[in-house]
């Protein structure tokens, strides 16, 4: 006869987080990602996995395109089409690898 103890613990840590700024909103919106990107919580997005459907088809629209979605560039420089791009592919990425994480969006 044994005894076997364990103490388990399930933390959360962050996966993945990125910045980009809010002057890229309207160019998102007109790729069909702002809401899930800006505002998950009000779509009901809670996981990474249900964001990669969206990012792949958003991030698809922009590349098919691309001089309609330079004309959303803010006029100010603060954020340029191809950072929307790159920026969206590494959260592609993220999401694919971590499909389980909580998504989080903080304005």
């Amino acid at each position: 006869m044994s005894l076997d103890v364990t103490l388990e613990a399930i933390r959360p840590y962050t996966v993945f987080q990125a910045n980009i700024t809010h002057n890229l909103n309207t160019m998102a919106d007109e790729a069909g990602v702002y809401m899930a990107v800006w505002r998950p919580e009000e779509c009901g997005i809670t996981t990474a996995a249900q964001l990669i459907p969206i990012l792949t088809s958003g991030i698809q629209k922009l590349q098919e395109n691309p001089q309609h979605f330079q004309t959303f560039n803010p006029p100010n420089g603060w954020g340029t089409y191809q950072e929307l791009i790159r920026w969206l592919k590494e959260y592609l990425k993220a999401c694919i690898e971590n499909p389980d994480a909580n998504v989080k969006a903080s304005r």
